[in-house]
């Protein structure tokens, strides 16, 4: 199987868990939404005893250092705190820091224009990335764009299926047309199927050959108990319920601003809200 799996989560012991389950474990993908979700944060909230942003970016630290300890060949994703308006340069300085937390990072800045130029000054300084919150395949060009000379390995794309599909698009669509134009241009990006939500589309996202898929816990043991089937003929990658997304044919060599990406996905700009909103319930008037 050629597909990495990562853990989407933020608690440690369900890292250890899935190792323990699946024997492996190739990753892990963290945002704000899931550090919320921690057991220990989460006593602090029900406690009224709330975190300064100073004490939260401790307790992010050390909850992906814990993280990183289990599989330390495989990648960690760490989330720069960010909205619609957070420009580069603030972007940037939170991604220099966390990038030194753990050596096996992947700093995820939002698919936004200050988010693609944060990444092109991060992979110039060496700092992997993952792109987050990919709605289209023109935000997967403009990773590719903003990105260039990073190895493979180095960068990531994470198209949201779920919340496309909550959007009545076909999320399984949009990781086939992105798969196919990085295919066609050899690029140096990689594919992470993100915001899976069920074992229906874990394993239509194997059988695309996406390069990784991130999951959470109850989906991978799911996926165990089922035997970890890589395809399922059975499975329908296009349910007649959900609008197709049509392939694009995008040239990669061009600009940014090129692919319409100045002006934020409606879908990106809600996501944001909801990890700034989840970040910010933890943190002291």
């Amino acid at each position: 199987m050629q597909t990495k799996i990562f853990l989407d989560s933020g608690d440690p012991k369900e890292t250890k868990q899935a190792i323990d389950l699946l024997g492996f474990l190739d990753g892990q993908t963290t945002n704000p939404s899931l550090i919320v979700k921690h057991p220990d944060a989460q006593q602090r909230v029900v406690s009224g005893d709330k975190f300064s942003r100073r004490e939260l970016e401790d307790f992010y630290r050390t909850t992906v250092q814990e993280i990183s300890k289990f599989i330390p060949e495989g990648s960690v994703s760490i989330e720069v705190y960010a909205d619609k308006d957070s420009s580069t340069e603030q972007m940037l300085a939170q991604a220099r820091e966390y990038y030194g937390w753990i050596p096996n990072a992947h700093i995820k800045f939002p698919c936004t224009y200050e988010g693609y130029k944060a990444a092109r000054a991060a992979t110039t300084d060496d700092i992997r990335v993952n792109m987050t919150l990919c709605f289209s395949q023109a935000q997967a060009a403009a990773t590719h764009a903003a990105t260039k000379g990073a190895s493979r390995g180095d960068v990531f794309v994470s198209p949201f299926i779920g919340r496309l599909e909550d959007n009545g698009q076909n999320g399984i669509d949009l990781v086939r047309n992105i798969l196919r134009m990085y295919q066609t241009s050899e690029s140096h990006a990689q594919v992470l199927t993100a915001s899976v939500r069920s074992l229906e589309h874990f394993i239509a996202a194997l059988e695309l050959g996406a390069d990784i898929i991130t999951a959470p816990y109850v989906i991978i043991q799911r996926w165990a108990n089922a035997g970890m089937p890589v395809e399922d003929g059975e499975i329908k990658l296009q349910p007649d319920y959900l609008k197709a997304v049509p392939y694009e044919d995008l040239d990669l060599n061009l600009p940014i601003p090129s692919y319409n990406v100045t002006e934020i996905h409606p879908l990106t700009v809600a996501g944001l809200e909801k990890f700034s909103n989840d970040w910010n319930q933890l943190i002291k008037d």
